[in-house]
């Protein structure tokens, strides 16, 4: 019996609510930002998405259906695997969330699914709910809706027409890693070729997908360092102009091939995030962030990499910070791009000459006390020690994971 037809037999047995159930578990993997779910006893299938002006968008997130013909060795959903199968029509998914929306539970949609049969078709489906919600109930709010591995251009296009965000997930960062992780997905044709023709479709008519294409990787399945991830993530940047890509540290499934592979450590994840914001926010050159890189092609989990970036390149510092211009000051350890603004404007006023003015603007001044100088700077200042290496040094502006 095919994973489809198990699925089909097992939803008419379902109710609604063991439905939901299954397939917001399954959706669990597939991330749209930083956020949490709600507590437990709450419902697990919203997802408090952080926005980047403080606050969070309550997201219903879900899978169409999670009957799958892959066999992605990290996935939930994977072909094969003994696990419940279900599905919803895309009216009854569509006025599931608009009886959510309307009760103020949830504010958006984050729709996704497995591919069962075909992917052009299962495509087909997710836009049927959409395109419900957008004309018949006409929800004008956020939707992110992915983009299905070898789905054809004209459903591409469809979804970028309808959608706030789409987003096709590449989940390794070369054909041999994904080749390592699934045996039947396409990384340029199936992948790379979605998230290409997103690019000329919102090139070419302003204003669709507001809120940008995205993607995702698997951090730690397949054998990649984190050199292969840097190296891509930068590539796709350039190349598809992404708003954003998100890291998902690997967690062994049961029942998988790769059960016995250990999980990436979290510390991992987050290293990776804090290079993304170098590269989309700090104005780092690849070869910069290639600095913070071990002689084995991974990023030290004990050191914010920003530091060591730093560190590699004593000859950019001390910092005037009374005349150096923004992009040196953002690359000193402790100022990001918040407490680099205040510098600049405070300075025009008058001249900074205290750690202590330094810190009410939010700078980490334990961290950003040695590479760093102004007139009347003491050695004992110079000399302050950095503050624990596993706390985030962007406390001023800590990065937005959000979906916007």
């Amino acid at each position: 019996m095919s994973d489809y037809t198990e699925a089909m037999l097992i939803t008419r047995a379902m109710d609604m609510d063991e439905r939901l159930d299954t397939l917001a578990l399954g959706a669990e993997f597939d991330l749209c930002g930083c956020g949490t779910r709600t507590p437990p006893s709450s419902h697990r299938f919203i997802y408090n998405a952080a926005l980047p002006t403080g606050g969070c968008m309550p997201l219903f997130k879900v899978l169409q259906s999670n009957a799958c013909i892959n066999d992605c060795a990290y996935c939930v959903n994977q072909a094969g695997r003994d696990t419940r199968r279900s599905s919803f029509q895309s009216e009854e998914l569509a006025r599931l969330f608009m009886d959510l929306y309307r009760k103020k539970l949830v504010q958006g949609l984050f729709l996704t699914s497995a591919i069962d049969r075909e992917a052009s078709r299962m495509q087909q489906e997710m836009l049927k709910t959409v395109e419900i919600l957008r004309r018949n109930y006409k929800f004008t709010g956020y939707i992110h809706l992915k983009m299905l591995p070898g789905a054809s251009r004209d459903l591409i296009e469809a979804g970028c027409r309808m959608a706030s965000r789409v987003s096709v997930n590449m989940e390794a960062p070369t054909p041999g890693h994904l080749a390592r992780l699934s045996s039947k997905k396409d990384l340029y044709n199936g992948i790379m070729n979605p998230m290409r023709w997103a690019k000329q479709i919102m090139t070419a008519s302003k204003g669709l997908v507001p809120s940008g294409q995205t993607t995702q990787f698997v951090v730690g399945a397949s054998g990649e360092t984190d050199r292969d991830i840097v190296k891509s993530t930068a590539a796709l940047y350039g190349e598809f102009g992404l708003r954003r890509v998100y890291f998902s540290a690997y967690r062994p499934i049961t029942g998988s091939r790769l059960e016995d592979v250990p999980a990436a450590p979290p510390m991992r994840e987050h290293r990776l995030y804090e290079v993304d914001w170098l590269l989309r926010v700090y104005g780092f050159s690849s070869r910069e962030v290639e600095l913070a890189l071990d002689s084995n092609g991974q990023l030290r989990l004990s050191q914010d990499p920003k530091v060591t970036i730093a560190r590699k390149q004593p000859w950019l510092f001390p910092v005037d910070i009374n005349t150096a211009p923004y992009d040196d000051i953002v690359r000193v350890p402790g100022i990001g791009p918040v407490s680099a603004k205040r510098i600049m404007t405070a300075r025009s006023g008058h001249i900074i000459d205290s750690l202590e003015t330094l810190k009410k603007m939010r700078v980490v001044v334990k961290r950003a006390a040695p590479f760093i100088w102004f007139k009347g700077m003491s050695q004992d200042d110079r000399q302050l020690s950095f503050m624990p290496e596993l706390e985030d040094e962007m406390t001023a502006g800590k990065p937005s994971l959000a979906p916007f």
